[in-house]
């Protein structure tokens, strides 16, 4: 499986507090107009912890249903418990995924050891139908997947690589160099992308990829190209939306967004809440100044492939 490239996770569009598969659908034929290299469903920015199994199932359906068979489906199916994990992991082979994402358990911080991971996930692997990603997201477990329990995980047939939400761009370079050649590693971070790509890392999930698709694409394809001093302009540019659709507000900040630049973003499942006006207003704000300095540079330069500022 071809995993080079930008993937988003793709939030999941409720109305009255049910999956909106009508909406889900559009955007993901939106999404599949622009050069991101697939999806990633049911990731956190998918709400996937506050869905019901038959829900996520059905949202795994509807996805697979509008993906095109060249583009990967990368779904969603950590649980807290292995065979849960392994449960959800066959369902989704099943619908269609063609590699599945699985993050760390995290309830029982205090005995989630290395150990424990390698356990975890070699049993999830051995039994899954289709190939696995390894899910580090520290900001919402807890729980830190070390560079030496991913070595050990990365000699496993079925384990192809992991998505690194960390912003330790250290930690990133790391694993890297333990991880054998081929193993996928994918940033998680827009902050830290352009760091995490000169690192070595094979591409990117970024929550920000729904919303500026063409940009974080145009900085993977950058720096692949040595044109650094370039892509760490667009770094720059984007930072600031990337802080305030991820670290700083999360979840509803991006459906916001969305809905701002004409997908169906919606709100955000209880108890999350939605975004308070002043960080709207910033949203707002972000994304006018980035396609402001995207149309300036396009109109300097209509006939290059790539955007910089």
């Amino acid at each position: 499986m071809h995993l080079r490239g930008v993937f988003p996770p793709i939030p999941t569009p409720f109305s009255r507090d049910a999956v909106d598969h009508r909406a889900l659908a559009a955007n993901i034929e939106k999404w599949m107009r622009t050069p991101l290299a697939g999806l990633v469903v049911l990731g956190s920015n998918g709400e996937a912890p506050l869905l019901e199994d038959d829900e996520a199932d059905a949202v795994l359906a509807t996805a697979r249903e509008h993906i095109p068979s060249g583009r990967p489906m990368i779904a969603g199916t950590g649980r807290e418990s292995t065979g849960a994990t392994i449960a959800a992991t066959r369902r989704a082979a099943a619908l269609g995924a063609d590699v599945v994402l699985v993050r760390t358990p995290s309830y029982f911080k205090n005995v989630m050891t290395g150990d424990a991971f390698v356990r975890h996930f070699t049993a999830v692997a051995d039994a899954s139908p289709v190939r696995v990603l390894l899910y580090h997201v520290t900001v919402y477990t807890g729980v830190n997947l070390l560079p030496d329990a991913v070595e050990r995980l990365a000699g496993h047939a079925n384990i192809i690589g992991m998505k690194e939400s960390t912003s330790d761009v250290t930690q990133v370079a790391d694993l890297i160099a333990r991880v054998p050649p081929g193993f996928v590693v994918l940033a998680g971070s827009a902050t830290t992308f352009f760091a995490n790509m000169s690192a070595g890392a094979s591409g990117a999930v970024l929550a920000l990829a729904a919303v500026l698709p063409d940009i974080c694409v145009d900085i993977f394809e950058l720096v692949q190209r040595g044109r650094h001093e370039d892509a760490l302009s667009l770094q720059r540019a984007i930072t600031p939306l990337a802080k305030l659709l991820g670290p700083l507000h999360g979840v509803a900040a991006l459906k916001y967004a969305l809905d701002r630049i004409g997908y169906v973003g919606g709100p955000a499942r209880p108890p999350l809440g939605a975004t308070p006006p002043d960080a709207q207003k910033k949203i707002s704000e972000e994304l006018a100044r980035v396609n402001a300095l995207v149309r300036m540079k396009a109109d300097a330069a209509p006939n290059a492939n790539v955007t910089t500022l």
